[in-house]
């Protein structure tokens, strides 16, 4: 048999991210004296936007969590406030994509609460939810939004349970009860028309949303799936668990063929599990194990190898959780792609960690920044729940490389509150602060439909300008 000797150079050359290293922040840039939970559960407990920090702590009589301003590192005071309402610890955090100041919680007291930060962050403990969801019988351990409409939430919980909440009216509108046992992870896809989850039953699957219906099923019998993510528009899912050898692995499967997966890779024989992060506008895997401090990364493509090994950011310190900025807070201007930030329980520590690609040049990188996920929801929650699928609006990070403080969007948050110079916030006197969330959904809406009627508006002018013109010269 004829040996072919191939070059690991090869593989790489024409990656612009084969370079690309980790950078942690130095301590003037970490969040320090924080009583990280020391819950056992595998989430991150940690949750991050341009805006704020938020990381679930240790707490007497019931669950609570810090909201720290990004721009405020440093020591944080023992006594700093916190986000307090919850009966029972909290499980999962997660920050709205839509609004900055709009976080969402899990508990132990099987409710799921939305609660408005205010600007600037807490001044004092923070017990009124805008909103209490209640529709889980045991405790609610994972939540998820919806990547393009900014009305719809899902919750998952020990029941077995998955509920889909409509926020514009703040109701349940459908539970997916597909599943015999605990799910562990859930991912939608870029439009949120499919669901993917993981099971304590070792079952991958594929879900729609609005039905419940189970559209693909896999059963790693050999295998212990944990965690879940789709990548992308690639029709591609990837899954972290362990093997029958007792070892961590990821395998990479045909969303639309769980029959077996394409190719799976056997990583390390520690224990924690893999979190995976995708990042679709450079195609980048991050693979972050809990219990040790390494990320490793990779480039994948839709062919054949279909994930190539980049590199490895390697820390001796273990990390509990990870939070990550979205791709509209990174620092554009420092080729900063993707950034993370660690839980270290030990040192009572957050520690933010850059992944960053090298080049010398100070102009606009487009090629590594392309078109990204903004701030404006694609659709209502009434359009989703009736099957219309669009998928997220796109903004250029070009005018954040302008920015002389990347990390400071309130000008972004301004002109998303704002039509035509009206704050559409300060003409609002609702009774309730359910009601005052509810409006807030669906201005989003309004605005959406303004900025469309807008555009019509601007396509008739441009036409009534041209037959005038015509007119005149005739």
């Amino acid at each position: 048999m004829t040996k072919v000797k191939m070059s690991w150079h090869s593989m790489y050359r024409s990656s612009k991210f084969r370079h690309v290293y980790g950078k942690a922040g130095s301590r003037e840039q970490c969040y320090e004296g924080i009583p990280i939970t020391h819950s056992v559960h595998d989430n991150h407990f940690c949750a991050v936007n341009p805006k704020f920090l938020a990381v679930v702590t240790e707490s007497a009589g019931g669950g609570a969590f810090l909201v720290i301003p990004l721009h405020k590192p440093g020591r944080i005071d023992p006594h700093h406030p916190k986000v307090c309402g919850h009966q029972g610890s909290v499980m999962d955090i997660k920050w709205s994509p839509f609004m900055d100041n709009i976080i969402a919680s899990s508990s132990e007291d099987c409710t799921v609460r939305i609660w408005q930060i205010p600007d600037g962050g807490l001044r004092r403990n923070m017990t009124e939810a805008l909103m209490i969801l209640i529709g889980h019988s045991r405790r609610a351990g994972l939540i998820e939004w919806h990547p393009t409409c900014s009305g719809i939430l899902l919750s998952a919980g020990y029941d077995c349970k998955i509920v889909i909440w409509n926020l514009e009216e703040g109701v349940a509108v459908k539970m997916i009860d597909s599943h015999p046992d605990v799910i562990l992870c859930m991912s939608f896809n870029t439009d949120g028309s499919l669901l993917a989850t993981s099971c304590k039953d070792k079952k991958l699957r594929i879900i729609d949303p609005r039905s419940g219906k189970v559209l693909q099923e896999a059963d790693c019998k050999s295998s212990r799936v944990n965690r879940v993510v789709f990548l992308g528009n690639l029709k591609l899912v990837l899954t972290t668990g362990v093997s029958r050898w007792n070892t961590r692995q990821i395998a990479l499967w045909d969303q639309e063929d769980l029959c077996a997966p394409i190719t799976e890779e056997e990583i390390d024989g520690l224990a924690g599990v893999l979190f995976p992060f995708y990042d679709a506008d450079t195609h980048m895997l991050y693979l972050a194990g809990k219990g040790d401090g390494n990320i490793r990364y990779y480039e994948v493509s839709a062919e054949k190898p279909f994930l190539q090994f980049l590199m490895e950011f390697r820390s001796p310190a273990p990390q509990k959780g990870l939070g990550v900025m979205a791709k509209r807070g990174v620092d554009v201007s420092e080729c900063e792609i993707f950034r993370f930030y660690k839980l270290v329980t030990l040192k009572g520590l957050v520690e933010p960690i850059s992944m960053i690609v090298p080049r010398r040049s100070e102009t606009y990188q487009e090629d590594i920044f392309p078109m990204t996920a903004g701030t404006e929801s694609a659709l209502s929650a009434a359009e989703w729940l009736r099957g219309i699928d669009r998928g997220p609006l796109l903004i250029s990070l070009k005018e954040a490389y302008k920015r002389p403080n990347p990390a400071g969007l309130r000008a972004s948050e301004r002109d998303r509150r704002t039509v035509k110079g009206i704050d559409l916030l300060e003409n609002i006197t609702p009774n309730t602060d359910k009601e005052l969330l509810k409006m807030v959904f669906k201005q989003q809406d309004e605005i959406r439909k303004l900025k469309d009627e807008l555009g019509e508006k601007d396509e008739r002018i441009r036409q009534l300008e041209l037959e005038l013109r015509n007119l005149r010269n005739t």
